[in-house]
């Protein structure tokens, strides 16, 4: 199994999960901006020919080619059903942890992304700094839903969302308030403390000593 990726942008989270899982993988550092012509830029053709859009995550398994990372979540954590990154729940609450990984890559992460990519991730003459202020305002409204959609699944007392066990929900929201830190949002202590447990697991850890 090979991973491509970079630093803490959205591979991260496949990288983290593949710690957690125990499985064996290689990982590959890609560059978003490199020269076409090195065979580690994200434009380079071979790297094209596995990801079009010339982005990060790619995962490759034998002939299986992968870049969306909640699907190489799932893809993962099937592989290694022992981790229980995907929940043994009821079926409601498998509901709920749909409508959670769902609401997080829609809602809670959109305007950070749209914030990171009028502050970086464009080319200059394609970013609305003006924009800047819109992405602060959805994101505190996105994080007020949150609490709404954790009430009866996560509270202080708790360490984990759903069967009180590590999963892709916990994996997402550490990742994405990781991201909300980073970008300097407003983030509520509760879910800076919430980033902070996770991050100190061991898995999290040693998908940090890769990219370092």
């Amino acid at each position: 199994m090979k991973l491509y990726g970079m630093e803490q942008s959205r591979s991260f989270r496949a990288l983290w999960a593949l710690e957690e899982s125990g499985l064996d993988y290689e990982y590959v550092a890609i560059k978003l901006f490199g020269d076409p012509a090195d065979s580690d830029s994200a434009q380079n053709v071979d790297y094209l020919a596995l990801n079009v859009q010339g982005k990060v995550p790619t995962l490759v398994h034998q002939d299986l080619v992968l870049t969306e990372s909640i699907a190489i979540l799932n893809y993962i954590a099937r592989k290694a059903p022992d981790s229980e990154l995907l929940p043994q729940v009821d079926t409601v609450s498998y509901a709920h942890h749909d409508e959670l990984v769902c609401f997080i890559l829609a809602e809670l992460e959109q305007p950070l992304w749209s914030s990171g990519k009028h502050r970086f991730a464009l080319p200059a003459e394609q970013r609305v700094p003006q924009m800047l202020e819109t992405a602060k305002f959805e994101f505190t409204k996105a994080v007020s839903t949150l609490d709404n959609l954790l009430r009866d699944n996560f509270s202080t007392a708790k360490d984990f969302t759903f069967a009180n066990k590590f999963s892709i929900t916990d994996l997402l929201l550490a990742h994405t308030f990781n991201w909300a830190i980073r970008f300097q949002f407003d983030v509520p202590e509760k879910y800076i403390e919430l980033r902070d447990r996770h991050y100190q697991r061991p898995a999290a850890v040693r998908a940090m000593a890769v990219i370092e």
